[in-house]
């Protein structure tokens, strides 16, 4: 099956979100929305001679009736897929199977249950997968690169091998990987066929050497090894010249004196900026500063938290409770230690980007805590904007950990006692010492910046294929 377009691509990316969305208006008109990230900087960098295509789902009404009017952006394929099986796809297996198992987030007396609704939900995964096999086969030219995103499509390499063989097929997990007897706690035959679909790929990527060798150890144990498949490293870092300079705008300003003003005079500032995803470990962050209150009384009125906390996947109920608690232990610490003149946590929920990188740049601390992630940006922007450098608290189960960990300072998750203490210790560095070590940190978390991160890859995959 290969393409007869003559203006078919040389160069594609797959993944369940494009780099547009539509949002229909009151008088029936379509507006996009355009977003960023390292994907749509490494398309960028390769030039418009690369006829380089995007192949992504439409999400919401939005995107579907753009889809039907024929309405899209140059270098975009956006696929109308069934709404039941994109939802079923994406909710029910990518963010609440393959994601709960990566992150190791079952609460496993209870759960996971793969019963009849499950093996319904997987179908639809397949489903989901299939649509973007086929449309990438038909969209490609021949010998063209086809670089596949992440763990809402690990079937695809697969599926696109048995249409096309004459592709170079890439796969990048930005998240996690399961250890070996952790992944095993999904189905026997789902846990291969998800293996055997990612080692249809010429080359497989992911953020750390750590996940990488998770992976291997998978399919040494489950499969025989990778047959052959390269798996490599890259891991993504901050965009430096972008955040420096989005960071000296007018909105970002206003936004800094703002929270200067909630913040008060003479005092540090601790920094979280996160989605409210389960992963990120926000509860147990609080309650170590709460503890930081309570056994070091010395920072009271001496420091305040500003937590920003974006809720995330609202339409799963455990992620709506998630958010609650957040908003409930910010109030109980307010409660607990706040003076007419301190405001201990100052928590904001309404995503705004600006407003994060006012924060940023007021760090002395960023508290970077979550139970397991794939990278973690955050751990690696705030450095780079600090105005007068920051410490940075984080946990070892953070993929930037790898890269991070001799400037940073370490903590387990799990951990809110040492949470507490390696708060004190940050917030107790002298300036000197933290402007060094935030200078480091800052160098490091930009050795590979998006573009070189997404053209890296794009090379990588052109080596050791005939």
């Amino acid at each position: 099956m290969v393409s007869a377009h003559a203006d078919a691509a040389q160069v594609l990316v797959a993944s369940n979100r494009g780099p547009v969305s539509y949002a229909v208006g009151e008088d029936g008109e379509l507006t996009a929305k355009r977003g960023g990230g390292g994907l749509v900087s490494g398309l960028s960098a390769i030039g418009d001679e690369a006829n380089a295509l995007w192949v992504c789902s439409a999400l919401g009404d939005g995107d579907r009736e753009a889809v039907r009017r024929g309405v899209g952006e140059p270098g975009v394929r956006m696929l109308d897929i069934d709404a039941e099986t994109h939802a079923a796809a994406y909710n029910g297996i990518a963010n609440s199977v393959l994601w709960f198992v990566h992150h190791m987030l079952y609460q496993t007396p209870l759960e996971p249950e793969f019963g009849p609704e499950f093996r319904e939900q997987w179908a639809a995964y397949e489903r989901y997968n299939q649509a973007f096999a086929r449309a990438l086969a038909e969209s490609a030219a021949p010998g063209a690169a086809v670089l596949v995103q992440d763990y809402h499509l690990t079937l695809v390499p697969g599926m696109l091998r048995e249409l096309r063989d004459d592709l170079r097929i890439g796969h990048f997990s930005h998240t996690p990987w399961a250890p070996a007897d952790y992944f095993r706690m999904l189905p026997d035959d789902v846990a291969e066929q998800i293996l055997r679909g990612m080692l249809g790929a010429d080359r497989l990527g992911f953020l750390t050497g750590r996940w990488a060798d998770a992976f291997t150890d998978c399919c040494v144990r489950l499969v025989g090894g990778t047959t052959g498949t390269r798996v490599g490293v890259h891991g993504l870092g901050a965009d430096a010249d972008f955040l420096r300079e989005r960071s000296r705008r007018d909105d970002v300003e206003e936004r800094l004196a703002t929270l200067r003003e909630q913040i008060g005079p003479d005092r540090k500032v601790i920094v979280r900026v996160d989605r409210t995803e389960l992963s990120k470990n926000i509860v147990r962050g609080l309650r170590a500063y709460e503890l930081l209150l309570e056994e070091r009384p010395e920072w009271r009125e001496r420091v305040v938290h500003v937590a920003f906390a974006y809720p995330s996947r609202q339409d799963l109920a455990v992620y709506r409770d998630y958010t609650a608690e957040v908003s409930r232990v910010a109030e109980r610490i307010n409660e607990r230690f706040g003076t007419a003149g301190w405001t201990p946590v100052v928590l904001h929920v309404k995503d705004d980007f600006a407003r994060s990188l006012a924060a940023y740049r007021l760090a002395d601390v960023a508290l970077v805590n979550p139970i397991r992630d794939g990278m973690n940006l955050v751990a690696k922007e705030v450095p780079v904007v600090s105005d007068e450098g920051c410490a940075l608290v984080l946990s070892r189960e953070a993929g930037a950990y790898e890269e991070l960990c001799e400037d940073a300072i370490g903590v387990n998750p799990y951990d809110t006692v040492g949470t507490a203490r390696a708060l004190h210790q940050a917030l107790s560095l002298p300036s000197g010492e933290r402007a060094e070590r935030s200078k480091r940190l800052a160098a490091a978390a930009t050795a590979l910046p998006p573009a070189r991160w997404f053209l890296d890859q794009l090379t990588a995959l052109g080596e050791g294929r005939a």
